[in-house]
């Protein structure tokens, strides 16, 4: 749940309202976490993918099961599943290295 929660909020925007649910202002909806399963929905890894696109990164499919977002990528046993690891990875990798720059972008 951390990987799927960090997501969240550091890519998506989306702010904790309780320990299960997270509240999106730009629609003023509350999501709950059974809400948001990107690692199992398609559909949720694009909302990922779209946002991450709308903020300049460039998004690549290596065969069904790799997925970079500009040099940052990830595995995973479905798309979904690898879309999910390299947004994960590209929160990872830039928590610490050029964390002024990309989180300008993400926040």
């Amino acid at each position: 749940m951390m990987k799927i929660d960090a997501i969240a909020r550091k890519i998506l925007g989306w702010k904790l309202n309780r320990w299960d649910r997270w509240y999106d202002y730009e629609t003023g909806k509350f999501i709950h976490d059974s809400e948001f399963q990107p690692e199992q929905n398609l559909a949720h890894a694009m909302m990922i993918v779209d946002r991450l696109e709308a903020l300049g990164f460039t998004y690549k499919i290596n065969g069904t099961s790799r997925v970079c977002f500009n040099e940052i990528c990830a595995t995973g046993n479905s798309l979904a599943e690898a879309i999910t690891n390299a947004a994960y990875s590209l929160i990872e990798c830039n928590s610490i290295a050029h964390s002024t720059s990309v989180w300008r972008k993400l926040c």
